[in-house]
């Protein structure tokens, strides 16, 4: 059989995001909506997942499932990138956090979408393929860096809006320091078997509302001591 071409992912990815909108419908009484921003949609449509993920993995890309991308870590779930995008809402005159780069699909997503993402991966390898992955497709407004998310990056603070593609009992407090006011964090919190997919607001005198949505499973949240 031969390999697949662009033509036969464009079609893959349109059937990814018709996926996701099913499942969005379905999951309405945990999201609180039926439908996601139509924004993080196009920006699902247009991102080539298929060249984040290791290549004998590739025909599998736009399947509404997490694959292994090494070093036991995964891709998340299409839906789930696009929930946790929907919840950040980055807009194009704004400035966002990303904690946990991986191969960079979620940080392509976000660049579709904000002004400019700055995002730290702990793997050096992974930052590594991310930052050529992502130089290949000509996104200028992309900066990695390879590090303890935990702490942020407060040279290029503050940010609109974090996000964390990893889990934590507590929101990091470097993080919240580095949210600016009317600012928003996303981030799977609590322990492994009671994880919740989490979005911080904080209001205009840093005060942070917290609020919990649906059930998940992602990788702890690794720092340096």
């Amino acid at each position: 059989m031969k390999p697949m071409n662009e033509s036969h992912f464009a079609v893959l990815r349109r059937h990814m995001v018709e996926m996701i909108a099913i499942h969005a419908d379905l999951a309405r009484d945990d999201i609180g909506k039926a439908m996601l921003d139509e924004r993080v949609m196009a920006a699902m449509r247009k991102v080539p997942r298929h060249l984040f993920v290791p290549v004998p993995l590739a025909p599998y890309a736009y399947q509404d499932t997490p694959l292994p991308i090494g070093f036991d870590k995964t891709i998340s779930q299409p839906f789930i990138v696009a929930l946790m995008t929907d919840l950040l809402s980055p807009q194009s005159d704004e400035r966002v956090l990303e904690v946990g780069t991986g191969l960079g699909y979620q940080t392509a997503v976000l660049a579709e979408l904000a002004d400019r993402v700055w995002s730290i991966e702990i793997v050096e390898e992974f930052a590594s393929a991310a930052r050529s992955l992502l130089r290949h497709l000509g996104d200028a407004r992309i900066q990695i860096r390879e590090g303890d998310g935990s702490r942020g990056w407060s040279k290029h603070s503050p940010f609109d809006k974090i996000l964390v593609t990893a889990a934590a009992d507590t929101t990091p407090a470097a993080l919240l320091d580095q949210l600016k006011p009317g600012g928003r964090l996303v981030m799977p919190l609590g322990p492994e078997e009671m994880q919740r997919l989490t979005m911080i607001e904080k209001d205009a005198t840093g005060q942070t509302r917290v609020h919990e949505f649906l059930p998940v499973r992602f990788s702890r949240l690794e720092t340096i001591m």
